[in-house]
């Protein structure tokens, strides 16, 4: 016999507990909860038979999770080698940051390779996502498009067409008869999910998912969403810029933490192969500003960090980022503080990168103190020059991997000088560049900036220290 209990399950996140309460203890929303009564059985699993035997690990064919090229090479470098057969990627965006035009140009070029292609709009019409494929050219034969938002439809336009790849725009907006919940919802989500997994794996049909973000940034629908699929990305860019970029959060077929740079035109988006120097003003040394070189993946990325300080009247100065990790900024302001004898406290400081790029590799710290450093003194770094180096809550410069690959991409570019951690011997040589070693924020201060400029007034007409 089945015993019959009575739980409360949050409509927002899918907690569940035995007694009513006002506030979710998940997700804390008010007024979420809602009695679902459900059968508890008591009755144990018993094992069956395989369909298949268990094989030894040398006799599996790795050659079925081989990637093919999706016609998009800055898409194939993120995922590693392209799409493997049977894949689940799901990839998160805000609203308007041009995820249905990627993949939608990643269905035309895998569609143009001859390989069958079905396109499912959940949130368009048909006659929309044809415009916008006249728009951007990702017109082909091989190209399938379904407006549905049935689960059971759209396995049934795949059992028609077995096509090689879907592109599912989005799964909140799908809906799957006999789950409870609305579209969007957390049973809801979890059950498409579910179902386009177990299809992807059985047919070996290469899946494409758009999903919703929450105002954080993070991926709307329950947390189980992003163990369920095999790759996880993110697309991110500023809806009034022209530059976007993909990063992967989760990669069960290459690194985990791969970037791709595209650019929104009026024609589609088109891939920026080498995005160096798209993130630099190029206006040379100015006060306030200074070049740094991220790694992102396994890419050398040069981006400008610039900085403005200003005196303040509150009680509380102002600490505005953008690009940038806030605790990060305020971590290197308060070293600045306290080791390089700057007085911050009584100022507000801005700090930004160009080009909407986020930096989030702690190699841009020296960068960040280096451009505040300058905006305080109202005075530009010496020659064109690159700052790389972590910086330590007690003043010291910290080592940071592969700068060899950063001071080459620097040398390419034409920077003369570059700041470094000391000891990183041989990956501190690079051809064409005067590479300057330095143990302290201080030296990388001295470094940076020279002996002091007599002429140099600081922005509120008082010394530094």
């Amino acid at each position: 016999m089945a015993r019959s209990t009575t739980t409360h399950r949050c409509s927002e996140c899918g907690w569940t507990t035995t007694r009513w309460v006002g506030r979710c203890g998940q997700c804390q929303a008010w007024g979420s909860l809602a009695e679902a009564s459900s059968a508890a059985p008591t009755r144990s699993t018993s094992s069956t038979r395989p369909s298949q035997p268990a094989q030894p690990i040398t006799q599996v064919n790795a050659q079925h999770a081989r990637g093919i090229k999706t016609g998009i090479g800055e898409l194939d470098r993120v995922l590693g080698d392209g799409l493997v057969p049977g894949a689940v990627v799901l990839l998160g965006g805000e609203p308007g940051v041009g995820k249905s035009t990627l993949l939608l140009e990643a269905a035309a070029r895998w569609a143009s390779q001859g390989r069958r292609t079905l396109y499912v709009t959940a949130e368009e019409s048909a006659a929309q996502v044809r415009s916008r494929a006249d728009r951007t050219t990702a017109l082909h034969d091989e190209l399938y498009l379904a407006a549905e938002s049935d689960l059971g439809v759209i396995l049934g336009h795949i059992e028609d067409l077995s096509p090689t790849l879907l592109v599912l725009d989005s799964v909140q907006t799908v809906q799957a008869a006999g789950t409870d919940g609305v579209a969007g919802g957390v049973s809801q989500v979890r059950e498409v999910t579910n179902a386009l997994v177990r299809t992807a794996k059985r047919r070996g049909m290469a899946v494409l998912i758009i999903g919703h973000v929450t105002k954080d940034g993070a991926l709307a629908g329950p947390r189980t969403l992003e163990h369920l699929v095999d790759v996880v990305l993110a697309f991110e860019g500023e809806r009034h810029g022209a530059f976007r970029m993909v990063r992967a959060s989760k990669n069960r077929y290459g690194p985990a933490d791969e970037v791709g740079c595209f650019e929104m035109t009026e024609s589609g988006i088109r891939e920026v192969p080498d995005p160096s120097g798209l993130f630099t003003s190029g206006r040379g040394p100015t006060p306030g500003t200074c070049v740094t070189v991220s790694l992102e993946g396994r890419r050398p990325l040069v981006a400008e960090v610039q900085a403005l300080v200003v005196p303040t009247s509150l009680t509380q100065p102002r600490r505005v980022t953008h690009g940038l990790d806030m605790s990060r900024v305020t971590m290197t302001l308060a070293v600045l503080q306290r080791r390089a004898k700057h007085k911050l406290h009584t100022r507000d400081v801005y700090a930004s990168t160009v080009g909407g790029v986020r930096l989030s590799d702690p190699s841009a710290d020296l960068a960040l103190a280096i451009a505040v450093a300058s905006a305080m003194r109202d005075d530009e770094p010496r020659g064109r020059m690159v700052a790389i180096g972590e910086v330590g809550l007690s003043g010291e410069v910290r080592r940071v991997p592969a700068l060899g690959r950063r001071l080459a991409e620097a040398a390419r570019l034409g920077f003369e000088r570059a700041i470094v951690p000391a000891g990183s011997g041989k990956d501190a040589v690079a051809a064409g560049l005067a590479v300057v070693e330095v143990l302290t924020l201080e030296d990388a201060l001295a470094a940076a900036f020279g002996p002091p400029r007599t002429n140099v007034v600081p922005i509120d007409g008082r010394e530094l220290a």
